[in-house]
């Protein structure tokens, strides 16, 4: 069962839900509505690991310094904020 994320159109609350399948689409957990849409969700990218052309997450240096990340990259490699 992948997690997927969803949006609501009648409150406009995004939320994140594991369906069974990939037309499956959850009623919203905040107003019951069932006009909600599948987001598509932007793929984490990172260094590549050995020179291969496979993207491997992984933490930048930068993430145990102290230093604040954007809410979406958890400090790693971000394209958004550059951590």
């Amino acid at each position: 069962m992948p997690l997927y994320e969803f949006h609501c159109l009648n409150c406009d609350t995004q939320f994140e839900e594991l369906v069974f399948s990939q037309t499956e689409l959850p009623p919203c957990p905040n107003c019951s509505s069932l006009k909600t849409e599948k987001l598509i969700s932007r793929p984490c990218r990172s260094k590549h690991a050995g020179g291969s052309n496979i993207d491997i997450p992984s933490m930048s240096s930068q993430a145990g310094s102290g230093s604040s990340a954007c809410a979406g990259c958890s400090g790693g490699s971000c394209a958004t904020c550059g951590h």
